[in-house]
């Protein structure tokens, strides 16, 4: 499958965040991204794994537009932060119904304003010129599957071969985040993985491993396929 450069956008940093976009045309794509924390490695790490694996895959197989961000929060990922530059979480910087200035501890620091992010201004760009349909964030805290919007067929199925937990409350409150924005204001379902630790003594090779199988065969589940005609 062949996949393009689309127009990158700038960090605060005025880093290039890296986008790719395969050949097919639609109103409806499939968003693949990691890297919205910058110290989740190993979120980063399964898509850059998923990602090649795509790209060997005959394109008449796979009849899917997908859009693919590897590392939204670039400067986090440069420094092992999980902010951004500005010290501001990107998963709770989106313009949600429930978007709070209050936050409970510093790494969950929200921002000025909804969007006052340039990383998510450049996001929120991307899903109006290639509106979602199905969105799956790369995540990393302990091993969970993360569900908001209608996709748990979708989620059962991937669990079948991780054997991840399902949940759609992660059990704290998370105004601003990107499964709240997908689900409820763009009308997306939201799968967020949450790969377990590396100090959980899984090397990332074991991460990937263990979520091959499922994530390559959910692009020929039909569930999943019917999602995007």
């Amino acid at each position: 499958m062949n996949f393009d450069f689309l127009k990158s956008g700038a960090s605060v940093e005025d880093s290039e965040i890296v986008v790719f976009k395969n050949d097919f045309k639609s109103n409806k794509y499939l968003y693949l991204l990691a890297g919205v924390h910058g110290d989740e490695v190993e979120g980063v790490f399964v898509l850059q794994k998923l990602f090649e694996w795509l790209k060997t895959v005959d394109e008449n197989q796979i009849n899917i537009p997908i859009i693919v961000i590897p590392i939204l929060n670039v400067d986090g990922y440069k420094h092992g932060t999980r902010q951004n530059a500005h010290g501001v979480d990107l998963n709770r910087n989106l313009p949600t119904n429930d978007w709070s200035r209050e936050y409970s501890e510093k790494k969950y620091y929200p921002g000025t304003a909804p969007l006052s992010e340039p990383e998510n201004k450049f996001l929120d760009k991307l899903f109006k010129k290639y509106p979602p349909t199905f969105i799956m964030s790369f995540h990393s805290w302990k091993p969970l599957i993360n569900i908001n919007g209608d996709c748990m067929k979708v989620a059962e199925f991937l669990k079948l071969y991780n054997k991840y937990e399902i949940v759609d409350d992660i059990g704290y409150p998370t105004p601003g985040s990107l499964g709240t924005y997908g689900s409820k204001n763009l009308k997306c379902p939201v799968i967020t993985f949450e790969f377990p630790l590396l100090q959980s003594d899984r090397m990332l090779k074991d991460i990937w491993e263990e979520n091959e199988e499922g994530l390559s065969a959910l692009f020929f589940n039909e569930d999943f396929l019917t999602i995007f005609k």
